[in-house]
């Protein structure tokens, strides 16, 4: 599973695990009084709002591994590039033509 998939998997499991913080007293405020209109307890935003966030991060570090593994490839293509193949060889043929027209 790669990790954009494992980051929206949705939650199945039973509730096993406990997660606990310390937060100032304004945090709590603001965090209750959000829940309050969203409908939700305060139990229930945190877990969501958790959820977005930690799959927003998976999503994030996995768009700069790619990036970083493109940048790589891009770099050795300009390096060392590939020995054009009869299609590329064709395609120039036609524009040539296209241009030249």
């Amino acid at each position: 599973m790669t990790p954009r998939a494992a980051a929206s998997v949705p939650q199945t499991k039973p509730h096993d695990a406990r997660l606990e913080a310390r937060i100032s007293a304004d945090l709590h405020t603001t965090v209750k009084r959000a829940a309050e209109i969203q409908g939700r307890t305060v139990t229930d935003f945190v877990v969501h709002a958790l959820q977005i966030a930690a799959s927003q991060a998976i999503e994030e570090a996995y768009q700069i591994q790619l990036s970083l593994a493109d940048q790589q490839a891009f770099a050795q293509a300009l390096i060392a590039p590939p020995k054009p193949n009869a299609a590329l060889k064709r395609a120039f043929a036609k524009s040539k033509k296209l241009l030249a027209a």
